[in-house]
């Protein structure tokens, strides 16, 4: 039997696709091994965020071809994409398919000919009106399961090379979406998580659906306790949103609220939609309806012409919302966008003191928000036995929660007394 190894780089849309890559080659009758085993063949889906994405997934393909030289080794996804003769030069390389026709990759690979050399199937990807439809059908020896509902970006922040490797926006078809879940849900899964490249534009490409209408749909779907979703921006955050949230007992109170810098001079440098005002107004607006709510985000430090007052005043602005985490990212440029050519970068050192003390202060809120929950009440989700007797899982809000119980707790729901934290965790006792 031939062996097929199938490995993400970079975010959970890749990590997706990858699973579904997989099943592919496993319905073919190739037996899935991991990427450091020995293969007949690797697939990489790589990663193109930053430069150091694009190392990354050159040092892996060098690395796959040393456990077998013999091995067809398909690169995939955005790296390939958007630099597909750069990745055609690394020896060892076979296929470059970029990030569409990944669904036609098992016959791409089985009608492969050596004689030929590298072959490029990447397309031009803002050409693309279509939802490329990969899905997972097996999913095991899991809680919670990602499930992919958009593709592509048009927002064109000055950082990110991303609308450039996904092209524009894709959202799969609803009836697609629910198929999906209703057989996650028959394999046991208890959550969802809702993820895209830009998933807050979900709909907005289509006429008959939106954001709102699949979180509906899939809120109807018998066996699904519990729904997240991926990244969303201030924009999406409206009364209504706020309401129906509320309204859904199965979507959680924990939203990853993106907001890269709390200083209005950056935000619009980066070109982002929104400035502090209106992020300000969609915490509030969620906090209204969802009095737990757990607010997390990503905050880029040391951007280009970032200068101290401006570090001060994005600082000041996360310190005064009170979010649950704080993702912290020193600027990377990266090549082919707009902030990559400017002449004002800032040292690494600016970079990474300025990173040093925002993680700082996201470990004291993050503190704070965790010693809110001691001496409540929780529903936590359990996922795994991580001791005798001890459980892991999570609030809905998505605190980690160590649970002890006689009973088997993996997979299901119950209600925990929170009597400690510690750390990044909670410590609580399972009532009987």
């Amino acid at each position: 039997m031939k062996k097929a190894a199938s490995f993400a780089l970079g975010c959970k849309v890749n990590q997706y696709e990858s699973e579904a890559i997989a099943e592919l080659f496993a319905e073919k009758g190739y037996e899935i091994v991991g990427i450091d085993e020995e293969a007949d063949v690797y697939v990489i889906n790589t990663c193109t965020v930053t430069n150091f994405g694009d190392k990354k997934s050159r040092q892996l393909i060098r690395k796959v071809k040393r456990q077998n030289e013999n091995a067809i080794v398909a690169v995939v996804g955005c790296y390939a994409q958007t630099a597909p003769k750069e990745l055609m030069e690394i020896a060892g390389v076979n296929l470059v398919i970029g990030t569409k026709d990944r669904a036609q990759i098992v016959e791409m690979v089985e009608q492969y000919d050596r004689a030929n050399g590298v072959e490029n199937h990447v397309s031009d990807i803002m050409k693309e009106r279509v939802f490329e439809p990969l899905s997972i059908q097996k999913l095991a020896n899991r809680t919670r399961a990602y499930l992919k509902i958009q593709d592509g970006c048009s927002q064109y922040c000055s950082y990110c090379i991303i609308p450039y490797a996904r092209g524009p926006i894709r959202s799969r078809e609803p009836q697609e979406v629910v198929a999906e879940v209703k057989r996650l849900a028959e394999n046991g899964f208890k959550e969802v998580v809702l993820t895209g490249i830009h998933v807050a534009s979900y709909g907005k490409d289509r006429r008959d659906t939106s954001l709102l209408d699949i979180l509906k749909q899939v809120h109807e779907v018998e066996g699904i306790e519990r729904i997240r979703f991926s990244s969303i921006e201030p924009n999406v955050v409206t009364e209504e949103f706020a309401q129906t949230m509320a309204a859904l007992p199965k979507v959680c109170d924990h939203f990853h609220l993106s907001l890269q810098s709390g200083c209005n001079k950056t935000l619009k440098e980066m070109n982002r939609k929104y400035d502090t005002e209106k992020y300000r107004q969609a915490v509030a607006t969620l906090r209204k309806y969802l009095p737990k709510v757990a607010l997390t985000t990503d905050i880029i430090v040391g951007f280009p012409g970032e200068t101290e007052e401006d570090f001060r005043e994005s600082y000041a602005f996360a310190e005064e919302i009170g979010f649950a985490k704080i993702h912290v990212f020193p600027y990377s440029p990266k090549r082919g966008t707009p902030a990559a050519a400017r002449k004002d970068q800032l040292l690494n050192a600016v970079k990474s003191e300025r990173s040093h003390t925002l993680i700082q202060l996201s470990d004291r809120m993050a503190a704070d928000f965790l010693a809110d929950a001691v001496g409540t009440d929780a529903e936590v989700l359990y996922e795994r036995a991580v001791g005798e007797g001890i459980y892991e899982g999570h609030t809905t809000n998505y605190m980690k929660v160590h649970g002890r119980s006689e009973a088997d707790l993996t997979n299901r729901i119950a209600k925990t007394h929170i009597t400690r934290a510690e750390g990044e965790m909670l410590f609580g006792d399972v009532e009987a």
